[in-house]
């Protein structure tokens, strides 16, 4: 038996036991049409290996994360006017796009889907979106966990019919649940009407978005078929959507269960064997140790990379919402030198905005509960709102920040002030320096205000960060000097033009977080098998930092190399770093 099979039969073996065979040749049947379909080479004993040494990502990786309807005309579908709108303000400054899910949805603005194969025809078609993965790489979202109620799916269920029949988690609402990590405050069994009577079905996140039972093999083969389709339109990179609740076993908290994490390893083998160069990235907005543990780096030591790709850095945001608002760079600093050195083939997504809120939980073990109090009141008075989730005790506690990045940007602990966009800019240099690759929300990019129409007209907390751009009222802003959309942009635009081509940006490059004054943050890049290296120093506070202030960490590195600054500097930088600057410094060998 290859390498590859070999592999999957152990997984499968680990999740169905005895059924492992037989789900083996129905999953090899779709690989072969896979293959026949793309004409894509047959596989080899070294396949696996080609896949590890395949090229992964580079400096010039940088990503931006968009609704297909984030902007909108009145004379071509969303979609289209996406991909025109990156390819004339953004061109080849990124290379690649996360489109949230464009498929037929009823809820949660994409994320409870009813069809896994179509696009939703308010936003175009697949030509659509294969135009822009033609242009760039394409992530797109695999939702494995749960499926709307009103897809064909349920349909199956409510009336007892095949295959949808045995997809779905009944319980009996007697059972003690009481363990189960909840990421919401609604009720986890929710009561539907079927053929059979009134039955209660395992719903982690609404009554709207029915969880999948991946116990039942046939729900893992659809998944492995859907992912697979996706791969035939051209996507590059596959986000598993909440795949940490996707295993349940009753008396446990049903989330990062071993079978869980095997389901991940098992899909990025597939798409290291049939699609090289595929990234798998698993979204999991959980405690920092619990994110990471999706590298699987405790089986590193006994062969390569087996689990995800990349996985999302959700400490990032909220330390960062921290460090500028309280003036202090010393718990940033300490969380980044703790973190592990990744192999080659594995790396962090990093941003600081998206979508969904600013994730609460990360903070767990990292920053004290009066201080995150602190912070979570400093982003209310600021117009954002707070998301809650549901602990075992029936208590609730803080799941996540609801508001626009650049709002959050608005002053400190003293208040707002005058430095909203030095600040701004400030945490997305920190987040383009940092080791990963960058990705940057479409309301990150254009400064986006909280959006507090939005959550009336929806009812719902994320759709504070979640604005319709008007095509043409946002191409008149960014034309607009003076408007902080313009000078938002276009500093950004600066940043990214000047980190693609900087290879000590490499996600691979090394990263060492120096040890500073609190008032300042200091992270070294390389240095590179040539010598070169890279030094970022940054000022997280609202007053003028002279640079005989550094600390010695920072003098000694200073006084190794030679450097030179990336962009032009004024002569105020030569002897200190005004509020929130951002100095970026290289030195050859």
């Amino acid at each position: 038996m290859p390498p590859f099979e070999q592999t999957v039969h152990r997984y499968l073996s680990h999740l169905y036991g005895p059924r492992a065979s037989e789900v083996q040749r129905r999953l090899g049947q779709h690989i072969a049409h896979f293959r026949t379909t793309l004409q894509a080479p047959a596989a080899t004993e070294n396949s696996a290996t080609e896949s590890v040494n395949a090229p992964m990502w580079s400096e010039k990786d940088q990503w931006v994360i968009s609704y297909g309807d984030s902007i909108v005309a009145d004379d071509a579908p969303p979609l289209a006017v996406l991909n025109a709108f990156l390819m004339h303000y953004l061109g080849e400054r990124i290379s690649g796009v996360h489109v949230l899910p464009f498929f037929p949805w009823s809820s949660d603005d994409g994320f409870s889907v009813i069809h896994y194969r179509e696009v939703n025809p308010e936003l175009g078609d697949w030509e659509h979106i294969r135009e822009l993965a033609n242009h760039y790489d394409l992530m797109a979202d695999l939702v494995l966990n749960h499926v709307s109620r009103e897809s064909l799916w349920f349909v199956d269920y409510l009336t007892g019919s095949l295959p949808g029949r045995d997809y779905f988690i009944e319980v009996d609402p007697e059972t003690d649940v009481s363990q189960v990590t909840r990421p919401r405050s609604s009720p986890l069994l929710v009561p539907i009407s079927t053929r059979r009577g009134t039955r209660h079905v395992w719903a982690t996140f609404s009554e709207d978005q029915i969880d999948l039972n991946f116990e039942n093999p046939d729900v893992l083969l659809e998944f492995v078929g859907i992912l697979l389709f996706y791969l035939q339109q051209g996507m590059r990179i596959i986000r598993l959507d909440a795949v940490a609740f996707l295993w349940k076993r009753l008396g446990t908290s049903c989330i990062h269960l071993p079978e869980t994490h095997t389901v991940v390893r098992l899909l990025r083998a597939i798409v290291d064997e049939v699609s090289p160069g595929t990234l798998i990235i698993t979204e999991t907005n959980v405690p920092h140790a619990e994110n990471i543990s999706y590298f699987g780096l405790e089986r590193i030591a006994k062969g390569p990379p087996d689990e995800a790709h990349m996985v999302y850095q959700f400490a990032l945001p909220p330390l960062l919402l921290h460090t500028l608002t309280r003036g202090e760079a010393t718990t940033l600093q300490t969380w980044l030198s703790s973190l592990p050195v990744l192999p080659k083939h594995c790396t962090y997504l990093n941003f600081t905005a998206s979508h969904d809120g600013i994730g609460v939980r990360p903070l767990e073990g990292l920053l004290p509960d009066h201080e995150r109090d602190a912070l979570l009141e400093l982003m209310h008075r600021f117009g954002g709102f707070v998301s809650m989730r549901s602990n075992p005790d029936g208590s609730d506690t803080p799941y996540e920040i609801n508001i626009t990045w650049f709002e959050a940007m608005r002053g400190t602990r003293k208040g707002p002030d005058p430095w909203q966009i030095a600040r701004f800019l400030c945490s997305q240099a920190i987040m383009l320096t940092l080791q990963g690759i960058p990705a940057l929300y479409i309301h990150t990019l254009t400064g986006t205000l909280n959006d507090v129409e939005g959550v009336e007209r929806s009812g719902r907390l994320r759709s504070i960060n979640r604005r319709r751009w008007q095509r043409d009222e946002l191409a008149l802003l960014l034309e607009s000097p003076s408007t902080p959309t313009h000078d938002v942009f276009h500093a950004l635009s600066r940043l990214l033009d000047l980190r693609r081509t900087e290879p000590c940006f490499h996600p691979n490059a090394p990263q060492h977080a120096l040890p500073t004054p609190p008032e300042l943050l200091a992270i070294e890049r390389g240095p590179l098998s040539n010598g070169r290296r890279l030094l970022a120093l940054f000022n997280v506070t609202d007053t003028l930092l002279p640079l005989s202030n550094v600390g010695n960490a920072v003098e000694q590195v200073l006084s190794q190399h030679d450097w030179h600054a990336l962009a032009p500097q004024n002569a105020e930088q030569e002897t200190a770093l005004p509020p929130y600057a951002v100095r970026w410094m290289v030195a050859e060998a």
